[in-house]
């Protein structure tokens, strides 16, 4: 079993607030890392816009299909 096989098998158990809550672990995470590492908020912010965007245009027809 290969590893998205296996995450597959394990988000079954997860319920909807399980996610959630891994969502705010990984923004805190993202915040903690641009707090230790400045370089990182360096680009201007259309640069993140396009990081938002991009793969919400990715998912979106998948959601809606």
């Amino acid at each position: 079993m290969n590893l998205f096989a296996w995450a597959d098998s394990k988000i079954k158990n997860f319920r909807w607030y399980d996610i959630s809550l891994t969502k705010i672990s990984m923004l805190g995470f993202s915040l903690m890392l641009a707090k230790l590492w400045p370089a990182i908020l360096t680009p201007a912010w259309w640069v993140w816009g396009i990081v938002f965007i991009v793969p919400v245009f990715v998912v979106m027809p998948k959601m809606f299909k």
